[in-house]
């Protein structure tokens, strides 16, 4: 039976069904008409595909997707939808088709939804499930990180980095518990706790008291690496479920003056130094990264503060620039070079950087350039004669092979000239005279 059957079952609608409403005041009725599979059923959050046929207590019919043939979609629990709706597809399986009776209350109240729905309506709408996924919180939007609520949370605020949290974690793989503990940090130390990326930045897309289960993919988890200590293979997904119990934010940038703004930026570069040098570079970037946030725009400093946050801000991009390289991606750490030069034109470690950065893009021309002014600039400076003489040598070998490969271009060029003016034959026209034929025609007479 399809819902649009479903539909046209009779033109005076029975009020009955189950009452679905936490607060069981009848607002919404719900008459299973085909059972779904599957136990699974949507959460909160999640972005569920429906198709529906909407209709008043008479029958007269207001709305349809079918009609329409699009399903229609919507993130469940979020007010994107009338209440009802998300109350009746929370409680819906895959394949599933049911009648949801819906007290004005719970969808269009007093002011009805004009001109189609008057005031104060009771709506009756026959909705089928198609299917459900959990709701993406990548910034890129890459299904790293799936996030399926199991408890929603409490107000709008959410963790930032530096943020103090007591959360409640268990990492699972293939169904096998790896990890079950309660922990108390700060949102950035999460690797020195055995925690992978995915877990910090889940963090931070939760409310206070939310639970969720958050599918975690292995850009996001332990990578290519794996997990010796919990024994988890090279390329795992994983699956945490974590509760957010309590947290503190960090200060943001607006909230702090110009003195905490400098005394906590040398607290966190501190921090980011030692994350580098125990090897742990993209948390070591997370610190830096911050220098840069709270004192890129402060403006009318006092002139020793002025200093200061200068010396700061050129740390932080030298040191952001280094870290890009060790995590081998090279034009962030071009970007924070120039960043860095901006603010000191002739800075050895930003040209210097800058010029591996280039050297690892293969740009061995402008890497050489940045390398012959270091040594210009700083005689002593005895790694970047070694890495001038080394661009040199890959221009060399550039230029050798463009030649060869030019050489190669224009042999081919004759050769095929060459097989165009053999294969040219004469052909008599009909007046006598001579036209030349190309593409290897046997030579005729004309009649």
């Amino acid at each position: 039976m399809t819902a649009e059957e479903l539909s046209n079952d009779s033109q005076s609608i029975p009020m009955e069904g189950e009452d679905i409403t936490p607060k069981k005041d009848g607002g919404v009725l719900k008459l299973v008409k085909r059972e779904g599979t599957g136990a699974e059923l949507p959460m909160t959050g999640d972005k569920v595909f429906v198709h529906y046929v909407g209709t008043l207590l008479d029958g007269t019919q207001f709305d349809s997707s079918r009609d329409r043939g699009e399903k229609f979609s919507f993130e469940l629990g979020k007010g994107q939808v009338i209440k009802a709706w998300d109350i009746g597809v929370a409680t819906m399986r895959i394949g599933e088709i049911c009648q949801l009776i819906c007290k004005p209350e719970y969808a269009y109240g007093s002011a009805g939804s004009p001109p189609k729905i008057p005031p104060n309506a009771t709506l009756v709408f026959q909705v089928e499930l198609f299917d459900f996924h959990g709701e993406d919180i990548t910034e890129d939007e890459d299904g790293g990180i799936v996030r399926r609520i199991i408890t929603k949370g409490e107000g709008y605020s959410k963790p930032n980095e530096g943020a103090s949290v007591e959360v409640h974690v268990e990492g699972t793989h293939e169904g096998r518990v790896f990890d079950e503990r309660e922990l108390k940090f700060e949102v950035g130390d999460g690797e020195n706790l055995d925690l992978p990326l995915g877990v910090e930045k889940s963090l931070q897309a939760m409310e206070q008291g939310e639970e969720s289960l958050f599918i975690i993919r292995p850009k996001y988890g332990f990578g290519n690496a794996g997990k010796p200590k919990f024994n988890i293979p090279p390329g795992a997904t994983l699956q945490y479920k974590i509760k957010l119990t309590k947290f503190e934010k960090a200060k943001e940038s607006w909230e702090m003056n110009t003195s905490e703004k400098l005394e906590q930026s040398t607290i966190v570069k501190e921090k980011g130094t030692q994350y580098f040098k125990d090897g742990k570079y993209k948390q070591a970037v997370v610190q830096y990264k911050r220098i840069v946030s709270w004192l890129e725009h402060e403006s009318s400093l006092q002139e020793e503060d002025e200093e200061k946050a200068k010396a700061l801000r050129l740390a932080a991009h030298l040191n952001l620039a280094m870290s890009y390289l060790k995590l081998q991606e090279p034009s962030l750490a071009l970007e924070n070079c120039d960043k860095a030069l901006e603010l000191d034109t002739n800075n050895e470690k930003a040209l210097f950087r800058r010029g591996e950065a280039l050297f690892v893009m293969k740009d061995f021309d402008r890497a050489r350039g940045d390398f012959q002014r270091v040594v210009q600039l700083y005689p002593t400076n005895k790694a970047a004669k070694s890495q001038v003489l080394q661009c040199q040598k890959h221009i060399k070998e550039q230029h050798e092979k463009d030649k060869r490969l030019y050489a190669n271009m224009f042999q081919k060029f004759a050769e095929r000239d060459a097989k165009k003016e053999a294969g040219q034959v004469k052909k008599e026209s009909k007046d006598g005279t001579m036209e030349l034929e190309e593409n290897g025609a046997e030579e005729q007479t004309a009649a």
